[in-house]
């Protein structure tokens, strides 16, 4: 399972003229489930990506997770969007093949899986919406960018 997470100022995702989340300052995680990943798989890379610390503490240094993003105890928000193309093998040709990505249906279970346990672990969640065509804004804030990914 991947997550492309970026440190942001704020992010929204829209489907059309609807805004699905929007969260201020934290994580925006695109995420995406893979052929053969699991609950378990899902469960280590949200534990890893909560506890990530990527945001700055009172020496400048990335020392402090999303759920203390000020050195303070403040949580800042999750924006979690469903993204399958992360899992695109590109090695060959000038298409992508999104073979490596999990089918449509265990992707979405993973996803929702993903976003439940999110939930239960972290006071702000929100989230796009699975299998949309969605666009999302953000103010990515450094910029920080880092790639999760957690194999079965």
């Amino acid at each position: 399972m991947i997550a492309l997470i970026q440190r942001v100022l704020r992010a929204d995702v829209r489907v059309g003229d609807r805004v699905t989340g929007a969260i201020d300052a934290g994580l925006l995680a695109l995420v995406c489930a893979e052929r053969g990943d699991t609950p378990a798989v899902a469960d280590k890379l949200l534990a890893k990506m909560l506890a990530y610390r990527v945001f700055s503490d009172a020496a400048g240094k990335m020392n402090l997770p999303v759920r203390d993003i000020d050195g303070m105890g403040r949580a800042g928000g999750v924006l979690l969007v469903s993204q399958f193309t992360l899992a695109a093998d590109t090695s060959s040709g000038l298409r992508p093949s999104f073979t490596p990505a999990a089918p449509p249906e265990e992707g979405r279970r993973l996803f929702e899986y993903f976003v439940a346990q999110a939930r239960a672990a972290h006071p702000i969640v929100e989230t796009g919406e699975f299998g949309a065509d969605m666009q999302v804004s953000l103010v990515n804030d450094g910029p920080v960018t880092f790639w999760l990914q957690v194999r079965p």
